[in-house]
């Protein structure tokens, strides 16, 4: 299947640093046509029927968030774009805003007619402060023709906290406290920035959103699969050819996205989503990209055959145990002890009953750590007992 570009539509095409270039691309149609034509009511009941899914990772139903927030109490309301984009592996929120900051800027203006707030914040990345200037100045364009008259953004960024990249600790970030991640409920939308209603989307959830109050819901729903629609943009790295930014219609195959497009070859596993992702092996290659089977933030890093597998999972569990924010134990001893078994494995001296408490630890830090980071860090560790189990047991010591 080819590449479908609704969101990298004019990458490469329009001059980011001239809003002009982006009005030839029908920039600002969609803005003018909501605030026009559309009350916010209806503006979120396109959304909710266009099937549009959060595409930083969780997959929560955009219109539904969006929904919550405009129906929450209070006359103060923030809209947050997540750019933070720390998971390992992702690139394509930098692509992105590095051809295309004006259909994201429509895209907030937007969710704030929608949900009642007159403020949002770019929450970017601090390795991305070279974007700073021409996020900037995009801003400032789009002020000056008049687009934000209704709505003020503003950039705050990171400090290089990976846990920030979490919603609640990216609101404790803005807020000028430490990045840890907060006890839920309540949830953003009712109690979100400064305790009140917030909603975040990551930057890719939001640059579908011109195309879709253009276009309209039924467009977009009629592209993906069932539960999984419109399309999703890859980073792919590794063992590769052709590393790069891509985009594939939602159900498309693992394999046309890693062989066909970016032209691996010998492929041992394939990890989906990041650090926190799923190790898929080689003869798994023709799984379907969509939110029922695997997809995450959208992190594809490829490993051929010379690769080891205990080596890969230990130093992505080493990565882990770094970023962790420490606030809950689950995760904050958990990952510790994970590494430590790992290196044991590593260096070939593992025992009979590591292998089980690995499995034991996954399961108790799956079901019990406070936010996404500790409740997915043993992905790879599962997985890779799951598929590669044997690749432990050779490493046990012989006593």
């Amino acid at each position: 299947m080819p590449e479908k570009w609704i969101v990298l539509r004019n990458c490469g095409v329009i001059d980011p640093k001239r809003i002009t270039t982006y009005l030839d691309r029908d920039g600002f149609k969609a803005l003018k046509k909501a605030l026009a034509e559309m009350p916010p009511e209806q503006i979120i009941e396109e959304i909710k029927v266009s099937g549009l899914r959060g595409r930083g990772g969780a997959g929560f139903p955009c219109g539904l968030k969006w929904e919550l927030a405009r129906k929450a109490q209070g006359d103060e309301k923030y809209v947050i774009c997540n750019a933070d984009e720390g998971e390992v592996g992702t690139f394509k929120d930098r692509y992105i805003l590095e051809r295309d900051p004006f259909t994201l800027i429509e895209a907030m203006a937007i969710a704030g007619y929608a949900i009642g707030a007159k403020r949002g914040y770019i929450y970017l990345r601090a390795e991305y402060h070279h974007l700073l200037d021409l996020l900037g100045k995009a801003i400032s364009q789009a002020r000056e023709k008049g687009f934000l008259d209704h709505f003020e953004i503003a950039i705050h960024e990171g400090a290089g906290s990976y846990i920030c990249g979490e919603e609640s600790a990216l609101m404790e970030s803005i807020e000028g406290k430490r990045g840890e991640v907060r006890y839920r409920p309540p949830f953003p939308p009712s109690r979100g920035l400064w305790g009140k209603p917030t909603i975040i989307n990551n930057v890719e959830t939001l640059m579908n959103i011109p195309q879709v109050i253009l276009n309209g819901a039924h467009w977009f729903n009629q592209i993906g699969t069932e539960r999984s629609k419109g399309t999703k943009v890859f980073s792919v790295s590794g063992d590769v050819k052709k590393p790069g930014v891509y985009e594939l219609v939602l159900g498309s195959q693992l394999r046309e996205l890693v062989m066909d497009l970016a032209l691996a070859e010998k492929v041992k596993i394939i990890q989906v989503g990041g650090a926190t992702g799923r190790i898929i092996p080689y003869d798994m290659i023709d799984t379907p990209l969509s939110f029922e089977t695997i997809l995450g933030a959208g992190a594809i890093t490829v490993f051929d055959e010379s690769r080891d597998i205990i080596d890969i999972v230990h130093r992505t569990i080493e990565f882990l145990a770094e970023e962790c924010c420490g606030k809950c134990a689950p995760c904050r001893e958990g990952t510790e002890v994970m590494a430590e078994i790992l290196e044991r494995f590593s260096c070939g001296e593992g025992v009979e009953r590591d292998i089980g408490v690995l499995e034991e630890l996954s399961n108790a830090m799956m079901l019990s750590s406070l936010c996404g980071l500790g409740q997915a860090a043993p992905n790879p560790v599962v997985d890779s007992l799951q598929y590669f189990r044997s690749a432990y047991e050779s490493r046990i010591r012989k006593n």
